[in-house]
């Protein structure tokens, strides 16, 4: 049987498999699946699409979920080893336990890479195009010399950016010209993004600090970083009352539940957030999130002719 040969010494394909599903971490996946599915929502106006889509849906989804995420993933394990070692949320990364080397992590990266390209060149130039340069900033956030993820606003941008903006824009450029999306929920979107990735830099704040890696946590400190989560996670619920009371995208028919629901989010993300300062908190939170995007879905594609 073919065996693969790493720091440990020979993987058969079984085990490489599992490593490689490991450092894709596929929970992470839905974080740009959802805000995809968002996108096809918003093109369609269906909760399900027509079933000619399906076949180009599925492959824009095995992109943008599995091959991506494994690729900056990859990128991001082989470059953060180091600060890994000593963070106990990353006691059984293949890379930690000594299966993979960087250099293998960094193969894998980079043949996921090439297949989510090559996948996505089938849905068209323009999502291949997005496709490299998601590709792209995710090397630039990990990999020196630019490693984004150690520069303060930078690391919140480029999160913020690709888990509420570039999700639902690769939905909607499957089915529609990308100059007809409607702008107001990328920057909606992004707030949210920007507002669920401050949190996890106070998760790893103390791991961050020791091994030398000045994230936005560590830059601000705990009280002034947090501070800055719940602020943009304010600002994400007043667009969103604004737009629902000008009809613009979230219909005016939900204005009596914003009105019910931002004030009790706010609340759970200054409770769950400052208290848990862990990705339980912020894993809650993005669960009661769900109740308003759903709620969203439901209504807008009911009120559209």
């Amino acid at each position: 049987m073919t065996t693969l040969r790493t720091r440990s010494g020979p993987v058969r394909p079984r085990q490489l498999a599992g490593d490689v599903l490991a450092i894709g971490r596929p929970w992470f996946w839905f974080v740009s699946l959802l805000p995809y599915y968002l996108g096809v929502v918003l093109a369609t106006g269906r909760i399900v699409p027509p079933v000619g889509d399906w076949p180009l849906l599925a492959l824009g989804a095995l992109v943008i979920g599995p091959l991506v995420w494994i690729s900056v993933l990859a990128v991001n394990d082989a470059h953060d080893l180091r600060g890994d070692r000593l963070n106990a949320r990353k006691a059984g990364s293949p890379l930690v336990v000594g299966r993979l080397t960087p250099a293998a992590a960094q193969l894998i990266a980079l043949l996921a890479g090439v297949l989510a390209v090559a996948a996505a060149l089938f849905a068209g130039p323009l999502f291949a195009l997005g496709t490299a340069i998601v590709l792209l900033v995710g090397w630039a956030y990990s990999a020196p010399p630019l490693r984004l993820k150690a520069r303060p606003g930078f690391d919140v941008a480029v999160n913020a950016l690709a888990i509420g903006a570039a999700g639902q824009l690769a939905g909607w450029s499957l089915l529609r010209p990308l100059a007809e999306f409607p702008w107001p929920m990328a920057v909606l979107g992004t707030l949210v993004g920007a507002a669920l990735y401050v949190p996890t830099t106070l998760a790893d704040l103390e791991a961050d600090r020791t091994s030398g890696y000045t994230t936005v946590a560590v830059r601000l400190g705990p009280r002034r970083a947090y501070l800055l989560g719940l602020g943009l996670w304010l600002a994400a619920g007043l667009l969103s009352l604004a737009m629902s009371a000008a009809d613009v995208v979230i219909p005016r028919s939900m204005l009596p539940m914003e009105i019910v629901l931002v004030p009790l989010l706010v609340i759970a993300y200054r409770r769950l957030v400052r208290a848990e300062r862990t990705f339980r908190g912020i894993v809650a939170v993005a669960v009661l999130f769900l109740v308003p995007s759903l709620t969203f879905v439901l209504t807008y594609t009911r009120t559209l002719p």
